[in-house]
Protein backbone atom coordinates (compact mmCIF):
# COMPACT_ATOMS: atom_id res chain seq x y z
CA UNK A 1 0.00 0.00 0.00
CA UNK A 2 1.45 3.61 -0.48
CA UNK A 3 0.72 4.95 3.16
CA UNK A 4 3.37 4.88 5.28
CA UNK A 5 2.73 3.85 8.60
CA UNK A 6 5.44 5.35 10.60
CA UNK A 7 4.44 8.46 9.45
CA UNK A 8 0.99 8.10 9.86
CA UNK A 9 0.85 7.48 13.25
CA UNK A 10 3.14 10.49 13.75
CA UNK A 11 0.51 12.91 12.55
CA UNK A 12 -2.19 11.40 14.83
CA UNK A 13 -2.62 12.89 18.17
CA UNK A 14 -4.40 11.59 21.81
CA UNK A 15 -7.51 13.98 20.28
CA UNK A 16 -7.46 12.08 17.31
CA UNK A 17 -10.42 9.31 18.44
CA UNK A 18 -11.01 8.79 14.98
CA UNK A 19 -14.93 9.71 15.16
CA UNK A 20 -14.14 13.03 13.47
CA UNK A 21 -14.97 12.41 10.23
CA UNK A 22 -13.48 15.77 8.87
CA UNK A 23 -10.33 15.02 10.55
CA UNK A 24 -9.88 11.56 9.51
CA UNK A 25 -10.60 12.74 5.70
CA UNK A 26 -7.80 15.18 6.35
CA UNK A 27 -5.79 12.52 7.01
CA UNK A 28 -6.37 10.10 4.35
CA UNK A 29 -5.71 13.23 2.03
CA UNK A 30 -2.48 13.03 3.76
CA UNK A 31 -1.65 9.56 3.99
CA UNK A 32 -3.52 7.79 1.01
CA UNK A 33 -3.55 3.84 1.21
CA UNK A 34 -3.11 4.42 -2.60
CA UNK A 35 -6.31 3.04 -4.22
CA UNK A 36 -9.85 4.44 -5.08
CA UNK A 37 -12.93 3.60 -2.45
CA UNK A 38 -13.10 1.03 0.37
CA UNK A 39 -11.80 -2.42 -0.95
CA UNK A 40 -13.53 -5.50 0.74
CA UNK A 41 -10.80 -8.70 1.85
CA UNK A 42 -12.19 -11.73 1.62
CA UNK A 43 -9.00 -14.37 0.97
CA UNK A 44 -5.79 -14.54 3.69
CA UNK A 45 -3.80 -11.27 3.13
CA UNK A 46 -0.61 -9.58 4.33
CA UNK A 47 -1.05 -6.45 4.40
CA UNK A 48 2.30 -3.84 3.75
CA UNK A 49 3.26 -0.57 3.82
CA UNK A 50 4.75 1.68 1.35
CA UNK A 51 8.34 0.98 3.34
CA UNK A 52 7.44 -2.92 3.02
CA UNK A 53 6.55 -3.10 7.00
CA UNK A 54 3.29 -5.17 7.88
CA UNK A 55 0.32 -3.69 8.79
CA UNK A 56 -1.63 -6.51 9.46
CA UNK A 57 -2.28 -10.36 8.67
CA UNK A 58 -5.65 -11.34 7.75
CA UNK A 59 -5.82 -15.26 7.88
CA UNK A 60 -9.30 -16.94 7.24
CA UNK A 61 -10.52 -20.40 9.22
CA UNK A 62 -7.61 -20.72 11.34
CA UNK A 63 -9.37 -21.21 15.20
CA UNK A 64 -11.30 -25.38 14.64
CA UNK A 65 -14.39 -25.76 15.72
CA UNK A 66 -13.03 -27.22 19.03
CA UNK A 67 -11.21 -24.04 19.23
CA UNK A 68 -14.41 -22.03 18.85
CA UNK A 69 -15.93 -24.28 21.49
CA UNK A 70 -13.72 -23.74 23.85
CA UNK A 71 -13.91 -20.08 23.83
CA UNK A 72 -17.17 -20.41 24.05
CA UNK A 73 -17.44 -22.02 26.92
CA UNK A 74 -14.50 -19.97 28.30
CA UNK A 75 -17.03 -16.72 27.86
CA UNK A 76 -19.69 -18.30 29.67
CA UNK A 77 -17.47 -18.57 32.93
CA UNK A 78 -17.49 -14.96 32.23
CA UNK A 79 -21.48 -13.99 32.40
CA UNK A 80 -21.95 -12.40 35.73
CA UNK A 81 -19.13 -10.13 34.74
CA UNK A 82 -20.34 -9.87 31.37
CA UNK A 83 -23.19 -8.53 32.66
CA UNK A 84 -22.35 -5.70 34.95
CA UNK A 85 -19.99 -4.08 32.32
CA UNK A 86 -23.01 -2.65 30.33
CA UNK A 87 -23.61 1.03 31.41
CA UNK A 88 -26.62 3.01 30.44
CA UNK A 89 -24.13 6.18 30.10
CA UNK A 90 -21.01 4.18 29.75
CA UNK A 91 -18.62 5.31 27.13
CA UNK A 92 -19.34 3.57 23.50
CA UNK A 93 -17.06 0.55 25.05
CA UNK A 94 -19.58 -0.53 27.33
CA UNK A 95 -22.39 1.79 26.38
CA UNK A 96 -25.28 -0.48 26.00
CA UNK A 97 -26.43 1.24 22.83
CA UNK A 98 -23.71 -0.33 21.10
CA UNK A 99 -24.57 -4.51 22.68
CA UNK A 100 -27.19 -6.47 20.74
CA UNK A 101 -29.59 -8.67 23.00
CA UNK A 102 -28.72 -12.61 22.58
CA UNK A 103 -30.83 -14.45 20.22
CA UNK A 104 -32.93 -17.59 21.31
CA UNK A 105 -30.38 -19.69 19.74
CA UNK A 106 -27.17 -17.77 20.86
CA UNK A 107 -26.91 -17.82 25.21
CA UNK A 108 -23.80 -15.44 25.15
CA UNK A 109 -24.37 -12.70 27.74
CA UNK A 110 -23.68 -9.08 25.49
CA UNK A 111 -20.93 -7.30 27.39
CA UNK A 112 -17.13 -6.28 27.16
CA UNK A 113 -14.77 -7.11 30.01
CA UNK A 114 -10.66 -7.08 30.59
CA UNK A 115 -8.63 -9.94 31.72
CA UNK A 116 -5.11 -9.09 33.07
CA UNK A 117 -2.26 -10.61 35.05
CA UNK A 118 -1.03 -7.73 35.54
CA UNK A 119 -2.35 -3.85 35.48
CA UNK A 120 -1.98 -0.17 36.73
CA UNK A 121 -5.66 -0.66 38.31
CA UNK A 122 -7.32 2.56 37.01
CA UNK A 123 -8.42 5.41 39.01
CA UNK A 124 -5.70 4.73 41.61
CA UNK A 125 -2.93 7.54 41.89
CA UNK A 126 0.41 6.99 43.39
CA UNK A 127 0.34 3.16 42.84
CA UNK A 128 3.51 1.79 42.14
CA UNK A 129 2.78 -1.88 42.25
CA UNK A 130 0.93 -3.76 38.92
CA UNK A 131 -2.24 -5.32 40.44
CA UNK A 132 -4.08 -8.26 38.65
CA UNK A 133 -7.41 -7.10 37.40
CA UNK A 134 -10.63 -7.21 39.32
CA UNK A 135 -12.02 -9.83 37.08
CA UNK A 136 -9.21 -12.60 37.57
CA UNK A 137 -9.56 -12.01 41.33
CA UNK A 138 -13.09 -13.42 41.99
CA UNK A 139 -13.47 -17.54 43.17
CA UNK A 140 -13.09 -18.87 39.69
CA UNK A 141 -10.81 -16.76 38.45
CA UNK A 142 -8.19 -19.88 38.03
CA UNK A 143 -10.80 -21.91 36.06
CA UNK A 144 -11.48 -18.70 33.93
CA UNK A 145 -7.80 -19.34 33.18
CA UNK A 146 -7.45 -22.57 32.60
CA UNK A 147 -10.19 -22.42 30.46
CA UNK A 148 -8.75 -19.78 28.16
CA UNK A 149 -5.03 -21.24 28.33
CA UNK A 150 -5.51 -23.24 24.51
CA UNK A 151 -6.62 -20.21 22.92
CA UNK A 152 -4.17 -17.85 24.20
CA UNK A 153 -0.89 -19.87 23.50
CA UNK A 154 -2.74 -20.22 20.06
CA UNK A 155 -2.21 -16.21 19.42
CA UNK A 156 1.11 -16.55 21.70
CA UNK A 157 2.55 -19.20 18.88
CA UNK A 158 0.74 -17.30 15.92
CA UNK A 159 2.65 -14.06 17.60
CA UNK A 160 5.69 -15.55 17.08
CA UNK A 161 5.71 -16.44 13.58
CA UNK A 162 4.08 -12.88 12.40
CA UNK A 163 6.28 -10.29 15.11
CA UNK A 164 9.24 -12.22 16.82
CA UNK A 165 10.72 -9.01 18.71
CA UNK A 166 7.42 -8.44 20.12
CA UNK A 167 7.02 -12.29 21.04
CA UNK A 168 10.47 -12.23 22.54
CA UNK A 169 9.98 -8.88 24.67
CA UNK A 170 6.71 -10.27 25.46
CA UNK A 171 8.32 -13.43 27.39
CA UNK A 172 11.23 -10.86 28.76
CA UNK A 173 8.51 -8.96 30.23
CA UNK A 174 6.77 -11.65 32.52
CA UNK A 175 9.99 -12.82 33.50
CA UNK A 176 10.45 -9.58 35.04
CA UNK A 177 7.20 -9.45 36.32
CA UNK A 178 7.75 -13.15 37.88
CA UNK A 179 10.61 -11.75 39.95
CA UNK A 180 9.34 -8.67 40.95
CA UNK A 181 6.12 -10.75 42.17
CA UNK A 182 8.50 -12.88 44.08
CA UNK A 183 10.72 -10.65 45.66
CA UNK A 184 7.33 -8.06 46.64
CA UNK A 185 6.03 -11.39 47.96
CA UNK A 186 3.02 -10.74 45.55
CA UNK A 187 1.15 -14.01 45.73
CA UNK A 188 -2.11 -12.67 43.63
CA UNK A 189 0.34 -12.19 41.06
CA UNK A 190 2.33 -14.88 41.32
CA UNK A 191 -0.53 -17.05 41.11
CA UNK A 192 -2.05 -15.72 37.96
CA UNK A 193 1.39 -15.36 36.27
CA UNK A 194 1.56 -19.60 36.76
CA UNK A 195 -2.01 -19.92 34.76
CA UNK A 196 -1.70 -17.27 32.56
CA UNK A 197 -1.26 -18.56 28.86
CA UNK A 198 -0.38 -15.60 26.49
CA UNK A 199 2.70 -13.47 25.84
CA UNK A 200 0.17 -10.13 25.86
CA UNK A 201 -0.76 -8.88 29.42
CA UNK A 202 -4.42 -8.24 28.71
CA UNK A 203 -7.64 -9.85 26.90
CA UNK A 204 -10.80 -7.76 26.36
CA UNK A 205 -13.90 -9.98 25.65
CA UNK A 206 -16.55 -8.12 23.98
CA UNK A 207 -19.65 -9.76 23.30
CA UNK A 208 -22.83 -8.90 20.83
CA UNK A 209 -21.51 -5.58 20.23
CA UNK A 210 -21.37 -3.34 17.13
CA UNK A 211 -17.74 -0.71 17.64
CA UNK A 212 -17.37 2.51 16.40
CA UNK A 213 -14.48 3.93 14.05
CA UNK A 214 -11.29 4.85 16.84
CA UNK A 215 -8.21 5.49 17.30
CA UNK A 216 -6.56 2.67 19.77
CA UNK A 217 -3.72 5.22 21.19
CA UNK A 218 -2.44 2.54 23.84
CA UNK A 219 -1.16 0.57 21.40
CA UNK A 220 1.80 0.93 19.91
CA UNK A 221 2.12 1.39 15.92
CA UNK A 222 5.26 -1.01 15.60
CA UNK A 223 3.38 -4.17 17.35
CA UNK A 224 0.53 -6.42 16.73
CA UNK A 225 -3.17 -6.57 18.49
CA UNK A 226 -5.05 -10.22 17.83
CA UNK A 227 -8.41 -9.92 17.50
CA UNK A 228 -10.35 -13.07 16.61
CA UNK A 229 -14.06 -13.73 15.97
CA UNK A 230 -16.39 -16.46 17.38
CA UNK A 231 -20.01 -17.60 16.53
CA UNK A 232 -22.35 -17.97 14.13
CA UNK A 233 -22.89 -14.83 12.11
CA UNK A 234 -23.46 -13.58 8.87
CA UNK A 235 -23.33 -9.43 7.06
CA UNK A 236 -20.12 -8.40 9.71
CA UNK A 237 -17.61 -6.40 8.56
CA UNK A 238 -14.24 -5.31 10.45
CA UNK A 239 -13.66 -1.55 8.59
CA UNK A 240 -9.78 0.10 8.90
CA UNK A 241 -11.10 3.64 7.31
CA UNK A 242 -7.62 4.77 7.02
CA UNK A 243 -6.32 1.95 5.02
CA UNK A 244 -9.89 1.98 3.26
CA UNK A 245 -10.50 -0.89 3.60
CA UNK A 246 -13.19 -4.31 5.32
CA UNK A 247 -12.42 -7.28 6.13
CA UNK A 248 -15.38 -10.29 5.95
CA UNK A 249 -16.07 -12.32 9.23
CA UNK A 250 -13.18 -14.48 9.87
CA UNK A 251 -10.36 -14.12 12.24
CA UNK A 252 -7.81 -11.52 11.70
Amino acid sequence: MQIDIARYSKLISPKDMGHNEEREEKLLERCPPGHEGTKLVEIPTIILDASGAIIAWYLLDTLTDATQKEIWVASDLLTPMLEKSIKVDGNWRTNQGWFNPSSENDALTPGCINLSPAWFQQGHKNQLDLEVSASLKGASSKKILKAIARPAAIATAALRVMHPEQYWAGLRAFTSLGEKAESKELPKLSETLQYWASVFNSLSVICNRQTPNHQDHLSIPKCFNILTTVGNYSNARMSMPSLQLEFSPAEA
